[in-house]
C-alpha cells in the first residue's frame, strides 16, 4: 500500500481555484499600496536570531523556528516581516532624511502550541512609513488599511484603535511589579476583568486606580469613548494619547474613512516594540485579526538608524477565511486556452501555441491518449478553469468549444 506524505501541522497547500483567488486578493491589496506611494522590497526569509532578540520586542523564542548555518550562526524563519524591513531600511536608507514608504509580500513562520486549527505559516502584505511622525502619518496608515480592505470587496469591518501611552499610564499608576503587570496585560488581553479586578484588590492597588481599569471595557467603541477616556487619564501622557486619538479621528474624516474606525483603549498589543497607536482589523467569518500594526519608534535604532516608523500587516490567508465564509468572490481571470491533438497534428498545435504565447495569451498543450474522450478533455479543462479548448482532429478540422458556456463551432482549416 502506497504511504502518502502530508504536510506538517499548520501548512498547507492551496492550488487551482483557490491559489488564483489568493493571487488575484494580494494583486488588489498591493496595488493599493502603491496607490499611496509605497514602494516593493523583499526580505528574506531566513535572518540571523537577533533580528528578532527579545530586546527589538517580537514573539518569545520559543516561538521561533531556529536552525545553524555552516558557521553555527543562530538563524531563524521570520516570525514578523517589520523587524526584517527595519533591518533592511536601516542599512540600504542610512543617510535618507526623508521619509521612506516601503511594502512587501512574503510568509511569516511561527511555532506555537496553542493555535490549534490556525496556520503557523501565513502570508501577510504589508506596509511601513520610515521618517514620518505624528498625526498624519498615523492617519495614512490607518486610511490605507480601510482603503485596502475595501478593494477586496470587504464591506463589514471594524479598524480598532488603541495607544500603548494610555494603557502603560494606568499600568504605571498601579505600582505592580513587572510580573504582576504582565499579568493583568494577560488577563486585559482576554477580556477577563474580574481576573484584573482580583489582581489589583490582591496587592491593594489605590481604589481611583481600580476604579480605571474597571471603566475599561467600556472604553471601546465610537470617538465618543475617548471623552469618557480623557476623564480617566491617570497623568499627561495617558491625556495627550487620547488627544492624538481624537486628532486621528478628525482627519480619517478627511479621508472618508471614519465609519470603519473604532478605538479600543484597552489594547496594548501583541509585540513589545509599539510606542503608540496600535490598531487591528476584524471582520465576520474569522476568529482573529486580518490586520495588524502601530508605531514603533524605537525598532530602527536597535539597526543603527534614528527613525520614527509606522506599519501593518494584513494577514492574507485570514482575509480569505473571511471572504469565503462571507460569499464575497474574488474575481480572476480565466485566460488558458487548451489545445488538445495528436501525433499527426503536432506540428499544427505548436504553430498554434507559439501564436498565442507571442500574444501573451495563455495555452496549455495536451496531447490525446486513448481510452480517453472529447469530453473528457472538456472535463478536465473545466477543472482546471480553462477558458477554452482547441480540439484538433487529424483531418484538419478543429472544434472550438467555450468552457465558460458550452457553446462550439467547428473550423475547416484545410480550406
Amino acid at each position: 500500500m502506497k504511504q502518502l506524505l502530508h504536510t506538517p501541522e499548520g501548512v498547507r497547500d492551496i492550488y487551482n481555484k483557490e491559489c488564483k483567488k489568493k493571487i488575484a486578493l494580494q494583486d488588489k491589496l498591493l496595488s493599493m499600496l502603491h496607490l499611496y506611494g509605497y514602494h516593493d522590497i523583499q526580505t528574506p526569509t531566513f535572518e540571523f536570531f537577533d533580528v528578532f532578540r527579545k530586546e527589538i520586542g517580537t514573539i518569545e523564542s520559543k516561538e521561533l523556528y531556529k536552525f545553524f548555518d555552516r558557521e553555527g550562526n543562530t538563524l531563524v524563519l521570520r516570525p514578523d516581516i517589520t523587524p526584517s524591513v527595519a533591518r533592511a531600511a536601516a542599512t540600504l536608507f542610512e543617510e535618507e532624511d526623508a521619509p521612506i514608504r516601503l511594502c512587501y509580500i512574503g510568509n511569516t513562520f511561527i511555532n506555537h502550541s496553542s493555535y490549534k486549527g490556525r496556520l503557523k505559516e501565513n502570508t501577510q502584505i504589508g506596509a511601513e512609513l520610515i521618517g514620518l511622525d505624528g498625526l498624519d502619518a498615523d492617519a495614512e496608515m490607518l486610511a490605507m488599511v480601510v482603503d485596502g480592505l475595501k478593494s477586496v470587496g470587504l464591506e463589514e469591518f471594524q479598524v480598532n484603535v488603541g495607544h500603548v501611552d494610555f494603557i502603560n499610564s494606568l499600568m504605571e499608576a498601579t505600582n505592580l511589579p513587572e510580573e504582576e503587570k504582565a499579568e493583568v496585560r494577560e488577563l486585559i488581553a482576554n477580556r477577563n476583568f474580574f481576573g484584573v479586578d482580583e489582581v489589583l484588590d490582591e496587592h491593594k492597588v489605590e481604589e481611583q486606580v481600580k476604579e480605571a481599569f474597571r471603566i475599561l471595557p467600556e472604553l471601546m467603541g465610537g470617538a465618543d469613548v475617548l471623552e469618557r477616556a480623557a476623564q480617566i487619564a491617570p497623568n499627561e501622557a495617558a491625556c495627550q494619547a487620547v488627544s492624538h486619538l481624537q486628532q486621528i479621528y478628525q482627519t480619517l474624516e478627511l479621508y472618508g474613512a471614519e465609519q470603519h474606525i473604532s478605538f479600543d483603549l484597552s489594547m496594548s498589543g501583541s509585540y513589545g516594540y509599539y510606542t503608540g497607536i496600535i490598531f487591528r482589523a476584524y471582520t465576520y467569518g474569522t476568529g482573529d485579526a486580518i490586520v495588524r500594526g502601530g508605531r514603533y519608534n524605537k525598532v530602527l535604532e536597535k539597526f543603527g538608524k534614528q527613525a520614527p516608523s509606522i506599519g501593518f500587516g494584513i494577514i492574507v490567508d485570514e482575509l480569505m477565511n473571511a471572504l469565503s465564509r462571507q460569499k464575497i468572490s474574488m474575481s480572476y481571470e480565466h485566460t488558458t486556452a487548451l489545445i488538445v491533438y495528436s501525433d499527426a497534428t503536432q506540428k499544427w498545435a505548436i504553430k498554434l501555441a507559439r501564436d498565442f504565447r507571442a500574444k501573451k495569451k495563455a495555452v496549455e498543450l495536451l496531447k490525446r491518449t486513448e481510452p480517453n474522450s472529447k469530453e473528457d478533455y472538456i472535463a478536465y479543462g473545466k477543472r482546471n478553469f480553462a477558458l477554452s479548448m482547441l480540439y484538433l482532429e487529424d483531418d484538419f478540422k478543429m472544434e472550438m468549444v467555450n468552457l465558460v458556456n458550452g457553446t462550439a463551432k467547428v473550423i475547416d482549416c484545410n480550406k
